[in-house]
């Protein structure tokens, strides 16, 4: 038997559906989940190894194909995160936690977006943890609609995000020790009468920049002679 995503109107019978989508040809039990505040239901095979996702809206066809996600192995199980427990600042819309054999893997959708701001429209306000009635009132055919709570509050910007820095120490990349060398011990090439050749070649090259300067002042004063005729 083919597995098939039927879509029934709430304010009709479930007797005939308005809208039937054939999924594919494995016969594996389909796992659905469906937000309400996206209005986007997702459907899992068991077995499978893909999730497929729709767009349900008020007006024919009803039902629209959005895109499917795949991977190499198959999920023996999968597992809904409540929108309240998702990273609102990411722009996550779900998080699948898809059952292997010897492990769960987290499997997160999320909606890229360029500003940094909280995304009202990714996020209306969405059942939160406080009942709307207790066991008693509904048993008693009492109906009331979810308690809604606003996901704002766990929205962090990313001028407020904690930012961890790293600091090295340069001192944990000290030279290798050797044995240390005084002043007594230096190279011979340091000698003092090396060093007094060093401060006379300094004095040949200060007189030889001097000579170059007078030359080149000398050649000026002919230039601005010659140019101004009085040569």
């Amino acid at each position: 038997m083919r597995p098939v995503l039927c879509a029934h109107p709430p304010w009709k019978n479930f007797e005939e559906p308005i809208a039937l989508q054939e999924m594919d040809t494995s016969n594996g039990v389909l796992l659905p989940f469906y937000d309400p505040d996206s209005s986007i239901v997702y459907l899992c095979g068991k077995g499978d190894s893909s999730i497929r996702y729709f767009e349900i809206t008020g007006e024919a066809p009803y039902v629209h194909y959005l895109s499917t996600y795949s991977s190499k192995e198959p999920q023996r199980g999968m597992g809904f995160m409540p929108k309240r427990g998702l990273d609102v600042s990411k722009c996550e819309i779900a998080r699948f936690f898809k059952l292997h054999e010897r492990k769960c893997e987290p499997i997160v959708m999320t909606v890229p977006r360029k500003s940094d701001l909280f995304q009202d429209d990714l996020y209306p306000d969405t059942p939160g943890p406080e009942p709307a009635l207790e066991a008693a009132e509904w048993l008693a055919g009492k109906d009331a609609e979810p308690v809604l709570v606003s996901l704002r509050d766990g929205y962090v910007p990313v001028k407020n995000r904690e930012l961890k820095v790293t600091r090295k120490n340069i001192l944990d990349n000290k030279p290798p020790v050797g044995p240390r060398r005084s002043h007594s011990t230096c190279d011979a090439n340091f000698s003092r009468p090396n060093l007094e050749d060093l401060l006379e070649e300094i004095r040949s090259l200060r007189q030889t920049v001097q000579a170059q300067e007078k030359r080149i002042s000398d050649l000026e004063n002919k230039l601005c002679k010659f140019t101004n005729g009085t040569a």
